[in-house]
């Protein structure tokens, strides 16, 4: 009996022997395998655990929030302010003057200068006197003649009362003399009339200031002929000290200024530019007009202005600002810090916790960048800038005004010269 009879299975075996390496080695692929996986996620459990979000403390969370907004601060005040009625004026003259010719003749002289301040009587122009110095002349000549004809008569007269004393003559002879004494009296005073007309027509020859005030620019030049019938002036004096401003207030303002003036108060009215930056000048109101204009709702009032400095021009458009009444122990605040929806007003109030919290106030009287208001008490801290970043609630931290680091710097620099 052969071995492979008797040995079945160790010949299967043998055959089979060649595929044990091949499948030992899938084993330990898949081996590998697995395992590269589970290091894999171990090192991404791993990872999870070290990187996940860790509960935050009280200083984190702190560290996280925002920082607080740099803001500028402004103090509510406790003072007076002055209720105003404001308006647009014009500055008007009290006095304008066209100087114009009185008598007919050539211009000979003109003895001022253009934009001169001249005052009442100055001389400003000169007229050729000749023909009236003739006329004058004239004139006089004829009353000395009629007076010499009127001695004589008069003399006669007394001659003829002496002979109708003594019964010589009639009473006609002497009523004749008595006559011409009258008729000669007559053409004497007319003599008188016609020397005082000429005086005048001569006076009018040399033109003097009527006024006092400032002269405009020539109209006429010398050696051009002139008549008392001529349209245009030859010059214009406008007076400047004082000087008034009218304006126009609505007819609802006008109760409260009536009681003003009856109470005898003297209002005051200050003059400002026409952007309202530059104040030009202080006066009272001097009076009102005496009927509204139906038309525009508004009354004419007319201050009055020393105008020292000559702040005010004849014809400058001004705005005028009278003050009516004047608020005592009023609360004050800046017109900064003062902030508006489409509610109300408000400001943001600085908290103890350094933060800010909207309060609502009521804006009364506006005086420059300061307005009355109600809702805080003086004394309370608002923001002053930053406001398109401020909410309520919102951290600040507020900055250092100038004037306090100055007075800092003036302080350290004091120290430091005592030391030494």
């Amino acid at each position: 009996m052969s071995d492979s009879t008797l040995h079945p299975a160790r010949s299967d075996e043998s055959q089979n022997m060649p595929s044990q390496p091949t499948s030992g080695r899938k084993r330990r692929r898949w081996v590998w395998v697995v395992v590269a996986l589970v290091i894999i996620l171990a090192a991404g459990g791993i990872s999870f655990f070290r990187h996940r979000p860790q509960p935050q403390s009280a200083r984190s969370k702190a560290a996280l929030s925002p920082p607080p907004l740099m803001i500028s601060a402004a103090t509510a005040q406790r003072g007076d302010i002055g209720i105003y009625v404001n308006a647009l004026g014009v500055v008007t003259p009290l006095n304008t003057v066209s100087v114009k010719s009185r008598v007919d003749g050539q211009l000979v002289k003109v003895n001022y200068r253009e934009g001169q301040l001249v005052h009442d009587g100055d001389p400003l122009v000169e007229i050729d006197p000749a023909p009236y110095q003739a006329a004058l002349d004239q004139a006089a000549a004829k009353k000395n003649q009629d007076q010499a004809q009127l001695n004589l008569q008069q003399v006669e007269l007394k001659r003829e009362a002496a002979l109708i004393a003594a019964k010589i003559d009639s009473q006609d002879a002497y009523d004749q003399v008595a006559a011409q004494v009258k008729e000669l009296e007559a053409a004497v005073k007319a003599d008188e009339a016609a020397v005082e007309s000429a005086q005048v027509q001569l006076a009018y020859c040399h033109i003097t200031a009527p006024i006092s005030g400032r002269v405009g620019l020539r109209l006429v030049d010398a050696g051009n002929i002139v008549h008392a019938s001529d349209t245009n002036p030859l010059l214009v004096i406008t007076e400047l000290q004082p000087i008034t401003v009218i304006f126009n207030v609505a007819e609802d303002d006008l109760p409260q200024i009536q009681k003003q003036l009856r109470q005898g108060k003297q209002l005051v009215v200050d003059a400002f530019d026409r952007a309202q930056q530059k104040k030009l000048a202080m006066g009272t109101l001097e009076t009102l007009d005496n009927q509204i204009d139906t038309t525009t709702g508004t009354v004419k009032l007319k201050a009055i202005f020393t105008n020292d400095d000559e702040s005010l021009f004849p014809n400058q458009f001004v705005n005028a600002r009278l003050l009516v009444d004047t608020l005592h122990d009023a609360t004050l605040v800046s017109n900064t810090a003062i902030q508006r929806n489409a509610e109300s007003a408000f400001v943001y109030l600085l908290m103890p916790d350094q933060t800010v919290a909207v309060q609502t106030i009521t804006v009364g009287t506006t005086d420059g960048n300061v307005s009355e208001v109600e809702g805080i008490e003086p004394g309370a801290v608002m923001a002053a800038d930053n406001f398109n970043r401020l909410t309520d609630g919102a951290k600040v931290t507020v900055r250092s005004s100038t004037n306090e680091t100055n007075q800092a710097t003036s302080q350290k620099r004091t120290h430091k010269k005592n030391s030494q």
